[in-house]
């Protein structure tokens, strides 16, 4: 398994960027549009997270920039007919964290937008992930451990009922000026101001 590939920008095209690492070998990895946009220029030092994947014997590597993004990559291939093709197309429509709410929030037209992604595919992928993306929805938005809380807080109060949404809202208002100190603190304090701690 290669999970991270580090080295210097040898070439970059719109889906895919060559890197030479120090071993003296070059990788080619597929990457979304939404990474391409913020990889660095020809010449400078880049880490990818990547997922290495065999179709037809051919080995193939696909690289993220954020852990969020390729926990969905690999969420979104386990779904029946979704492939590596079909999910890049996916996460260059989309950012990862957008694309996590829209699943989460069974939003099939926003994935049937896609091409190549038919109304079947898109209601496929919302039946069958709209309930594992919680975390990754709010993920997407931030990195560090406020983003972790926050996303772990929305998770939870997700699981006890609430919307995406409402919970999204809710976790918002209820960090405030003064942050929380840990994700159950968070859920509290919410739960609290709806009057139902």
């Amino acid at each position: 398994m290669i999970s991270r590939v580090r080295g210097r920008v040898v070439s970059r095209d719109t889906d895919r960027v060559e890197l030479l690492a120090t071993s003296g070998v070059v990788y080619e990895i597929h990457v979304p549009l939404t990474v391409f946009q913020r990889l660095p220029e020809e010449g400078a030092e880049l880490e990818l997270r990547t997922a290495y994947v065999v179709r037809d014997e051919i080995p193939s590597l696909y690289g993220f920039i954020e852990h969020g993004e390729r926990d969905l990559f690999h969420r979104l291939m386990k779904v029946q007919k979704v492939g590596p093709r079909l999910a890049m197309a996916l996460m260059s429509s989309y950012r990862a964290g957008r694309l996590a709410r829209g699943i989460l929030e069974k939003d099939a037209k926003l994935l049937s937008r896609v091409s190549g992604v038919g109304k079947k595919t898109a209601e496929r992928i919302v039946l069958e992930l709209s309930d594992k993306v919680a975390d990754l929805a709010v993920a997407g938005e931030g990195t560090g451990p406020e983003a972790k809380r926050t996303a772990e807080a929305v998770a939870a109060l997700v699981a006890l009922g609430y919307s995406f949404t409402d919970a999204d809202e809710a976790v918002r208002d209820a960090i405030g000026e003064d942050g929380a100190e840990s994700t159950e603190a968070l859920v509290r304090r919410v739960l609290a101001q709806r009057g139902q701690g």
